[in-house]
């Protein structure tokens, strides 16, 4: 896969294939000309397949773009359309997740459809307000007892400026990445 540039906005597809029997070759090669021809569209961040280790028949596609509105411009695209055109008969699509925002922050779960894993699908809200909060709480208090406490008589909306200032590249960056990989298991 291709690296991506660390944007909060980012937004990943996860499309599930079924294969048709015998066409396996020619499914990877059309994949990577789809990966290749999105390549080109501003915006692209990376993508690429992995098959599923117990069914045989069984791919996903996984891209990422900037924004939805990247994201977007390349699935209305013609070249996308033509090219999905090119892939009737090889694989039939029946699940897409599509992840942005707050929900890239927590690792992907599984997720049963039709008797299929289908990797893509975030954590129930509740699991990410929990998550979310668990990293804010201490953190807001730290902030508040060690920066703001300080800062006199300063407008309330110049405290709270500072306050998120600090408070959101440390929670992008440092506390959520923490906290999700130690409730990894619960999210999941």
């Amino acid at each position: 896969m291709d690296s991506d540039n660390g944007g909060s906005t980012q937004v990943t597809a996860s499309v599930a294939r079924r294969i048709t029997p015998g066409r396996e070759h020619e499914f990877v090669g059309w994949t990577d000309a789809g990966i290749a021809l999105a390549r080109t569209f501003p915006g692209f961040l990376g993508g690429g397949w992995l098959r599923n280790s117990r069914i045989s028949d069984e791919y996903y596609v996984v891209y990422r773009f900037a924004d939805d509105q990247t994201m977007d411009d390349w699935q209305r695209s013609p070249v996308r359309k033509a090219w999905l055109s090119r892939g009737e008969g090889v694989a039939v699509e029946y699940a897409t997740h599509r992840l942005s925002g707050i929900e890239g922050w927590f690792e992907p779960q599984q997720h049963r459809t039709e008797a299929v894993r289908v990797v893509g699908a975030p954590p129930p809200r509740w699991k990410q307000a929990i998550t979310i909060w668990l990293g804010f709480f201490p953190l807001s208090l730290v902030i508040n007892y060690g920066v703001i406490a300080h800062l006199g008589d300063l407008p309330l909306a110049a405290k709270t400026l500072i306050a998120t200032l600090i408070n959101t590249p440390l929670m992008v960056y440092l506390v959520l990445p923490w906290i999700t990989a130690r409730l990894h298991r619960w999210l999941s």
